[in-house]
C-alpha cells in the first residue's frame, strides 16, 4: 500500500477497533444482565460474573467483528468524501482499487480472526463458560450458605448462617448433623471460613463456638467448647457431571470427524453440519460488506442527500446477505440440499459487489439489479424451505391406510 493506503487503513482500523470495542461492551451488559440473577441468587461474588459474561464474548464474535467493519468502512469512505479527498483522489488519476486495497486487507485481517475465533477460541470458551456455570450451581458456599436461610445439603443435615460479609466471612453460624440416630450433633459458632485446598476439598473452619453432643434427644447433650474447629464439606459438594458437549462448543475436528455412535449427534446431525458450514462461511461475510459499501458510495460525489441514501442502501444491501446467511443456516439443519446455499450467499454478494465496482452504472440501475438478485436468493430459500416442510410433514404423518 501506497501513501494514502496506509492513511486509509490507519483510519479504517482504529474506527473498528473503537466500534468493536463499543459492540462488545453494549453485549458485554446483555450477557451480564442475563447471568446476573445465576451469579446473585447463587451467592458469587463480582470476579465470578466477570468471568462468566467475558467466556460467553468469543462465541459472538463472528457477528460482531463484520458488523464493526461494515460500519467502520462506511464512516471513513463518508468522511474521506466530506473532506474532498475522494474528489481530489479522483482528479489526479487513481482508480477505485486504491481506496478499495486498504479496506480488503483489513477484512482480510477480520477475516483470519473470525477463523481463529470460530475453530479455536470460541470452543475453548464456551467450554469453560459451561463448566464454570456447573460449579457455581454446584458449590456448596453458593446453593447452602445463604444468609437467614435453613438450608438441607444432605439428608439429616441442617445449615443455617445468620450473615455473609463481602470478604466471606460467615457469622452466626448453626450446624445440626443427625446421621447417625446414636449421635446428635449440633454445632455453634460466632464466624467461620469456608476454606478450598488446591486439592479441591473444603472446610468449613469455625472459630468461638460450642459442640453440642447427644445419645438421645430426650438426653441433656454434652457440650463442649472450641476456640477454632474444621468441618469436611468434601461430602456434601455437588460433584461437576460430565456432559456432552454442544456442537458449538466442539473444535473444528470433532465438527468433521464427530463420533457417530454418540446419542447427541444422532439427535442433533443437522446441528452439526449446520454448525460446521457455519464456521466456514463466516470469515466470507467481511469481504462481501467491504465489496458492496465500496460498490455504493466508494465513488466520489458532492451532493450530500444522494450520499445518505446510497449510504443507507449499500448498509441494508449488505446486511441482507448476512441475515440471508443466517436463516439459511437454520434451513440446513432440516435440509442437507441447503448446503451449498450457505456458500452461495456470500460468494453472490462478493460477486455483485465486483460486478458493481467493476461495470458501474446508476444508483437506480445499480439498486434494481441488486433488487432482482436479492428476490432470486429469497424465492430460491422459500422453495427449499417448503421442499423441507413438506417433507417434514411427510415423515411424520406417514402413509396413510
Amino acid at each position: 500500500m501506497g501513501i494514502f493506503g496506509r492513511y486509509v487503513f490507519r483510519q479504517a482500523f482504529s474506527a473498528m477497533v473503537l466500534i468493536l470495542l463499543s459492540l462488545s461492551g453494549v453485549v458485554w451488559i446483555a450477557l451480564a444482565l442475563r447471568q446476573l440473577k445465576l451469579v446473585t441468587s447463587k451467592g458469587q461474588d463480582t470476579v465470578t460474573l466477570v468471568q462468566m459474561t467475558t467466556l460467553a464474548l468469543p462465541g459472538l464474535m463472528a457477528l460482531i467483528a463484520p458488523v464493526a467493519l461494515l460500519i467502520a468502512a462506511i464512516h471513513v469512505i463518508n468522511r474521506l468524501n466530506n473532506d474532498s479527498e475522494l474528489i481530489i483522489l479522483s482528479a489526479s488519476g487513481a482508480n477505485i482499487w486504491t481506496l478499495m486495497r486498504p479496506l480488503l486487507v483489513l477484512a482480510l485481517g477480520t477475516s483470519i480472526l473470525l477463523s481463529l475465533s470460530n475453530h479455536y477460541l470460541m470452543p475453548w470458551s464456551l467450554r469453560l463458560l459451561r463448566e464454570k456455570i456447573v460449579e457455581v450451581r454446584s458449590d456448596l458456599l453458593s446453593q447452602v450458605l445463604l444468609p437467614g436461610r435453613f438450608s438441607s445439603p444432605e439428608s439429616n443435615v441442617v445449615i443455617h448462617i445468620r450473615d455473609r460479609r463481602f470478604d466471606g466471612t460467615l457469622e452466626g453460624i448453626l450446624m445440626r448433623d443427625t446421621r447417625n440416630p446414636k449421635e446428635l450433633i449440633t454445632y455453634l459458632a460466632e464466624r467461620g471460613r469456608i476454606v478450598k485446598q488446591p486439592s479441591g476439598s473444603s472446610f468449613l473452619t469455625m472459630s468461638n463456638g460450642h459442640i453440642l453432643r447427644a445419645k438421645d434427644i430426650n438426653e441433656p447433650p454434652e457440650m463442649l467448647t472450641f476456640s477454632s474447629y474444621a468441618i469436611d464439606l468434601e461430602r456434601f459438594e455437588g460433584k461437576l457431571q460430565k456432559s456432552t458437549w454442544r456442537p458449538r462448543e466442539r473444535y473444528y475436528n470433532e465438527l468433521v470427524n464427530p463420533d457417530k455412535t454418540e446419542p447427541d449427534y444422532q439427535r442433533k446431525k443437522g446441528h452439526y453440519r449446520a454448525e460446521l458450514h457455519e464456521r466456514l462461511t463466516s470469515p466470507l461475510y467481511p469481504f462481501v460488506f467491504v465489496l458492496v459499501i465500496v460498490a455504493f458510495v466508494g465513488q466520489a460525489q458532492s451532493i450530500r442527500q444522494n450520499r445518505v441514501h446510497a449510504t443507507a442502501t449499500g448498509f441494508l444491501a449488505a446486511a441482507s446477505f448476512r441475515m440471508a446467511g443466517m436463516a439459511t443456516n437454520n434451513f440446513v439443519v432440516l435440509n442437507e440440499d441447503a448446503v451449498p446455499l450457505l456458500y452461495i450467499i456470500p460468494l453472490s454478494g462478493i460477486l455483485i459487489g465486483l460486478i458493481m465496482i467493476l461495470r458501474p452504472r446508476s444508483p437506480a440501475r445499480g439498486r434494481t439489479r441488486l433488487e432482482r438478485m436479492t428476490e432470486a436468493i429469497a424465492d430460491r430459500a422459500e422453495t427449499l424451505w417448503q421442499h423441507t416442510k413438506g417433507r417434514a410433514t411427510g415423515r411424520t404423518t406417514g402413509p396413510s391406510t
